[in-house]
């Protein structure tokens, strides 16, 4: 199942089924912190963090719910996260102008601060055999400095962070009001796919519900950073088990293109 999905965990193909209970779990009561068994992030540290939020996505039977996925600032007009965040009403992945009412917060680590930006989404640009979306901002954020991408495949055993605005479990699950973090280790490569497991604080710090998109960068030496995947899928959080995240190397070119 996918990230962005609000109901127990099902199959990515079960997607399309899976997001026809977002509308009621968006409406629990409570606060619940991303990342599950992560830790708060400053203010001012990870500022490319985007948290999007979609309202009225239209269902095949005429209703609508809301929903939220994570991503990054990579350029300063686009923002990258999991294709599977913007679909239509079958759940196939959609490009084009943005298929129902999305903005993006970044610059904050507190929804309640003042301080970044809230931009409107306008366009979507899906990656053409990845789990992959990059979309437009109305307007480009100069102030918030883009995450780099990554142009060099990666190697098992890489310590990796990740950063999100999911939810904290899958039982009575709500998104965060406060960007979370936690270090993740590469376990191994499948194609595509940066198969990745907890590290700190805990060996079952996981992505969590409306974590889609998430960035996973790796924090080198000299204080710089570069994204190496981002999240699509995985089990039930809390876990020990392997994530699926998607690697970013092999679209650095389209990556480039688009945001050019």
């Amino acid at each position: 199942m996918n990230r962005s999905s609000g109901l127990a965990r099902v199959l990515r193909a079960s997607a399309a089924t899976a997001l026809l209970g977002l509308s009621a779990v968006l409406t629990v009561p409570g606060t619940a912190h991303a990342v599950a068994n992560g830790t708060d992030v400053a203010e001012g540290q990870y500022q490319f963090s985007t948290k999007l939020t979609m309202t009225n996505i239209p269902r095949a039977d005429g209703t609508t719910y809301d929903s939220a996925c994570s991503g990054a600032l990579v350029a300063p007009q686009w923002v990258i996260t999991a294709g599977h965040c913007f679909h239509d009403t079958s759940g196939a992945r959609v490009s084009g102008a943005v298929p129902y009412a999305t903005t993006a917060t970044l610059g904050r680590a507190d929804l309640s601060a003042t301080t970044g930006h809230v931009v409107d989404v306008v366009e979507v640009r899906q990656a053409s055999r990845q789990d992959v979306a990059l979309v437009k901002l109305a307007t480009p954020i100069t102030d918030v400095a883009p995450l780099p991408v990554s142009t060099t495949a990666p190697r098992t055993g890489t310590i990796l962070r990740l950063t999100g605005w999911g939810a904290t479990g899958s039982v009575d699950a709500t998104p965060t009001t406060r960007l979370q973090t936690g270090q993740f280790k590469i376990n191994r490569i499948a194609g595509s796919a940066v198969m990745v497991v907890g590290y700190a604080p805990a060996a079952n710090t996981s992505a969590c519900l409306w974590d889609s998109g998430a960035p996973y960068f790796v924090e080198n030496a000299d204080g710089t950073e570069a994204l190496v995947s981002v999240e699509s899928d995985g089990p039930a959080c809390p876990h020990s088990q392997e994530e699926t995240t998607e690697r970013v190397d092999r679209l650095a070119d389209w990556i480039h293109q688009t945001a050019a």
